[in-house]
């Protein structure tokens, strides 16, 4: 059995990546708008800001993705940093061309993000932004008119500004009822439009860094954190099937697929107990409806008490989600052994296998790890996958002559797509591919444009330079034949 009829070719893209005009429309700020550009040797990012003293401060790894500034500490703007999200990929600018260009290669679907910021740029008391929601409306419109079948994401880390300077972000469990009604808005404005909604992009990755380093406040901040986000996911769940039955919600994860770096059944252990952690924890209560029977291994290990309601233990059992979306890119090991070789990776690290091979960023490349992590999480859930984000971040050659041959990331993507396909074939039930990302955007990990990941060339570098041109590159055109040929042609 090879793919549906129905299967969903696309690509993803956020907007706090590719969109920009973060100052345009109406939108307010949100917190990577503050991040500065990292790269391939460096350890990632940072999030700049201005301390008590007035003076320049840094936040890195973990804690320049979800920030908490210390305190005095402001959200301010350098004139010697170059925040690289602010203008992305300029899709705001853009995306009636972006938007062709996918059409030109066969697309059924496209999933994007909605910037909270844009819809109610001060929560809910500054009210609904207009002019926001439109561009929404527009762009939604406009996938409509190429017969592409939107899949939108309401939420991935972009928070507003506001409210972590108003509620100290979602540690307070008043951003439920913010996020509910955020989403209310669009379910009711693009209810005509959209109907298969994602509800938090990669929601599990907050307990990846509860205890990095291990400190009991931070661990006990990220699992609440982590709960008011599972109860406003549910809320939404069942308002989204209120206000149009017709919609389908799904959960998506950060897709974490390791190995035990040896046959020492300890790190056999360590292995089950990191995916337990790391990807079961959120992604069990968001499909089962209800917390697993190891989360009270993992409160007592972390020294943290979960505070919860009835009404959220409620809501959690009805508002479950009907498809399981993840990202893939990369499979790492797990090991309590310690003479084994850290290996680099998207938002989390493990140990060397010897047996892959590299991408240019440190990350390894295991196509069979796609269809063994398929298989596994689809035996454990028995619902739709779909595979959000895959694909490879490179640097590319213009050629004189205007073309880009980016035949690696063809190899990359080819052998992704044909274990994916083995996978299918022997039943596991997937609805859809969506490589990461479409166009060039701003990399999560490190800020970077010039680390491409897109079928588009966007001729911009990780200094804002360059016309912002689109360039089809090779990639463009072999993935126009894979989507037409409903992915029977890979050659």
């Amino acid at each position: 059995m090879s793919f549906s009829k129905d299967f969903l070719w696309g690509t993803s893209i956020s907007a706090a990546q590719a969109e920009g005009g973060w100052n345009e429309g109406g939108r307010a700020p949100v917190q990577v708008d503050f991040a500065d550009v990292g790269s391939a040797s460096s350890s990632g990012r940072h999030l700049i800001y201005k301390k008590k003293d007035g003076s320049k401060g840094e936040l890195t790894g973990a804690y320049a993705m979800f920030p908490h500034l210390p305190e005095g500490g402001e959200y301010a703007s350098f004139d010697d940093v170059y925040y690289s999200n602010r203008k992305a990929s300029d899709f705001y600018h853009h995306y009636k061309e972006d938007i062709a260009l996918m059409a030109e290669m066969g697309f059924s679907t496209f999933n994007t993000t909605i910037s909270w910021a844009r819809i109610f740029p001060y929560g809910i008391q500054g009210g609904v932004n207009q002019e926001g929601v439109e561009f929404y409306r527009n762009v939604f419109k406009e996938l409509r008119k190429y017969n592409i079948d939107p899949i939108i994401t309401l939420y991935k880390y972009d928070e507003p500004i506001y409210f972590e300077q108003t509620y100290g972000g979602w540690s307070n469990r008043k951003m439920i009822d913010e996020f509910v009604k955020f989403a209310r808005v669009c379910f009711i404005e693009y209810k005509d439009l959209v109907n298969k909604w994602i509800t938090f992009n990669e929601i599990n990755v907050l307990l990846l860094f509860r205890n990095l380093p291990h400190n009991q406040k931070i661990a006990q901040e990220r699992y609440q954190e982590l709960h008011h986000q599972l109860v406003a996911s549910a809320r939404t769940v069942k308002l989204a099937h209120q206000i149009n039955p017709q919609n389908k919600v799904g959960c998506m994860m950060a897709g974490m697929c390791t190995y035990p770096l040896t046959p020492d059944p300890v790190d056999v252990m360590e292995n089950y107990k990191y995916f337990q952690d790391i990807f079961c924890y959120a992604t069990d209560t968001m499909i089962r409806g209800q917390y697993p029977s190891f989360a009270k291994r993992m409160w007592k290990e972390d020294e943290v008490e979960v505070i919860m309601t009835d009404q959220d233990l409620k809501d959690l059992k009805e508002g479950t989600v009907e498809f399981l979306g993840f990202s893939y890119y990369m499979s790492q090991c797990r090991t309590t052994h310690t003479d084994a070789n850290m290996t680099k990776g998207n938002i989390f690290t493990g140990f060397e296998n010897p047996y892959l091979q590299k991408s240019e960023w440190g990350w390894q490349i295991d196509p069979l790890g796609l269809k063994y992590y398929m298989h596994y999480i689809y035996d454990r859930y028995q619902i739709p996958l779909l595979i959000i984000e895959n694909g490879l971040g490179a640097t590319d050659q213009v050629e004189e002559d205007g073309s880009i041959h980016d035949s690696y990331r063809i190899n990359y993507l080819r052998e992704h797509i044909s274990a994916m396909k083995e996978a299918v074939e022997e039943g596991v039930d997937l609805m859809g591919y969506t490589t990461w990302g479409g166009i060039d955007l701003v990399s999560a990990s490190t800020g970077q444009i010039e680390k491409r990941y897109g079928l588009i060339y966007v001729d911009a570098n990780d200094k804002g330079e360059g016309t912002y041109k689109r360039i089809k590159k090779d990639s463009f055109y072999w993935y126009k034949k894979v989507c037409e040929s409903n992915g029977e042609d890979l050659e």
